[in-house]
C-alpha cells in the first residue's frame, strides 16, 4: 500500500482540517486566522464541499488527513474557464511529496475531466517552497499584489501565479 492516498474531502473530515488549520506554518502562509474555531472550520467545510469546487486530501496510510488542496470555479459566467487554486499541507508533512501528489491530482482533474483553460493563485513571495512546486506545474509568475494581506502585525505583498491549460509541463 502506498504512503498516502488522495481523496475526495468528506465532511468527516473536518476534524483533521481543523488541526491542519492551527498549523502556524499552515496559517501563516494562506489568509486563515490562527486558532480556527469548530464553528468556523463547519462555515468553511460548507463552502469547500459546495457546488463548484473540487477539494482533495491527502491522508496517511494510518487514515490521517495530513493536507488538502482545491480548485473553485470563479463565479462570474465570462470567468467561468477559470479556478483558483489552494493548498495546505501540514508542516510534518511538507517535503515529503504530499504537496506534489495533490497537485498532480488537482491539475489532473482541472485538464482533463472539468476542462479548466485557467487556474491562478497568490503565493507569499517568502514561500520559495511553493513557488517551486507552482513552476514545476506550469505556474508562471504573473504579478505582485502590493500590501495584499495582513500577517504577522504588516501588510504584505502576494505574487498572483497562473497557468493555462496549454501551458502544461
Amino acid at each position: 500500500m502506498s504512503e498516502f492516498r488522495i481523496r475526495h474531502l468528506e465532511p468527516d473530515d473536518a476534524a483533521d482540517l481543523r488541526e491542519l488549520a492551527a498549523d502556524a506554518s499552515v496559517y501563516g502562509n494562506t489568509l486563515q486566522l490562527p486558532f480556527p474555531s469548530g464553528a468556523a472550520m463547519a462555515s468553511r467545510m460548507g463552502k469547500m464541499l459546495g457546488a463548484g469546487r473540487c477539494q482533495l486530501v491527502c491522508e496517511t496510510a494510518g487514515g490521517k488527513v495530513v493536507a488538502s488542496a482545491g480548485l473553485w470555479r470563479f463565479d462570474e459566467q465570462r470567468l467561468a474557464h477559470i479556478a483558483g487554486l489552494g493548498i495546505n499541507v501540514h508542516r510534518d508533512w511538507q517535503g515529503r511529496g504530499v504537496g506534489k501528489l495533490l497537485m498532480a491530482a488537482l491539475l489532473d482533474l482541472a485538464d482533463n475531466w472539468i476542462g479548466l483553460e485557467r487556474i491562478e493563485l497568490t503565493v507569499y513571495p517568502d514561500n520559495l517552497a511553493a513557488q517551486a512546486l507552482y513552476r514545476r506545474f506550469g505556474f508562471v509568475e504573473e504579478g505582485r499584489l502590493r500590501a495584499h494581506s495582513f500577517r504577522n502585525g504588516a501588510y504584505h505583498d502576494a505574487l498572483l501565479m497562473g497557468r493555462l491549460r496549454g501551458d502544461r509541463v
